[in-house]
């Protein structure tokens, strides 16, 4: 079982956490849901309350994580509340995030608007430490949830004992693993199985937790994902890269949903050639930037270069910041610069 060296003082400042909130990244993902929702069914394990935030909204399909009894936050939905719970935190755990610039308009509130002590949980690349009192990051694990379920193990009332685990906390986990490998398709690590290996013994129910998360889209998803690969996939240098863009008005015309182009990003890399895939997203102010790799191709390092941003050898995203009718021809000419250099 891999251990950590802070987790006592981890737990111990926890535990001395009387109004703490839990944050995750914009643009909330499985891993990022997942993993707060996880810590705050185990913080009501132990007695605790908390409040789970994120800086906009999340996808329908992982309304299944979100509590009844207290409901996930919108910062961009209600700001004044949200900075009035902040003002008051005195411990703000952050999720899946590897620094301020992840949680955008909400990072004043976090950083310099509280008085909180700030713990970050992460398993990104080169996470911005400065700001936390307490940092625990593993990237040699498959997602934030996998790194806290380890965590919650290593925890004194814990034990050890998966079976401790109320079986919330242990969805919430299952969800994120599943989500951030893609459902077992990539960034696997030996402590991978064996967590969902727990998880599974614990009693999760894979099957049900699947089909929320990826069999529950609407039809207009479908079809806007059957016309992206059929009217937008270019595929570039020599047939290894291929890429995609979505602009607002293909949004409108087929209904888009928060969340519905979820996992298109990983569709050309089931073409035997293409060794990088991007799927670029015309949002308000910017272009969202999502790449995925098979292989050693390094798409952290090409986000870092060229898309103001960041991540995973094999996963990674950033913004661009120009039109989306310039994104086709800034992508391919890095691309080929990028290649060029490697």
């Amino acid at each position: 079982m891999r251990t950590y060296k802070n987790t006592e003082q981890l737990w111990n400042m926890i535990g001395s956490g009387e109004k703490i909130v839990l944050v995750a990244h914009t643009n909330p993902d499985g891993d990022a849901i997942g993993s707060i929702s996880a810590m705050y069914h185990y913080l009501k394990q132990t007695g605790k309350t908390a409040v789970m935030m994120v800086p906009n909204a999340f996808p329908d399909f992982l309304s299944c994580l979100d509590p009844a009894d207290s409901r996930i936050r919108i910062y961009r939905n209600g700001p004044q509340e949200c900075n009035d719970i902040l003002a008051e935190a005195d411990l703000i755990i952050c999720m899946d995030m590897s620094g301020p610039s992840r949680i955008d308009e909400m990072s004043d509130a976090v950083f310099q608007g509280s008085s909180a002590k700030r713990i970050l949980i992460d398993h990104h690349l080169n996470p911005v430490t400065d700001p936390f009192d307490i940092v625990i990051s593993d990237t040699e694990v498959s997602s934030t949830c996998e790194l806290l379920l380890s965590l919650i193990l290593e925890s004194e009332d814990i034990n050890g004992d998966i079976a401790k685990v109320n079986l919330d906390c242990a969805t919430s986990v299952a969800a994120g693993i599943l989500t951030d490998t893609n459902n077992f398709a990539n960034s696997i690590f030996p402590s991978t199985l064996e967590r969902a290996s727990l998880l599974l013994k614990r009693g999760v129910d894979r099957d049900a937790l699947y089909n929320s998360i990826f069999c529950s889209y609407s039809a207009s998803r479908m079809k806007l994902m059957g016309y992206l690969l059929s009217e937008k996939m270019e595929i570039i240098q020599g047939g290894s890269v291929a890429f995609i863009t979505l602009d607002k008005a293909e949004k409108d015309k087929y209904s888009y949903c928060t969340g519905d182009s979820e996992g298109f990003v990983n569709l050309p890399l089931k073409i035997s050639e293409v060794q990088m895939s991007a799927l670029l997203t015309e949002d308000d102010g910017f272009v969202k930037v999502s790449l995925r790799s098979k292989g050693d191709l390094d798409v952290n390092l090409f986000a870092r270069q060229y898309c103001n941003g960041g991540g995973h050898r094999n996963a990674s995203g950033g913004r661009l910041y120009m039109k989306i009718s310039e994104t086709a021809a800034y992508f391919t000419a890095s691309i080929a610069e990028y290649f060029k250099k490697a």
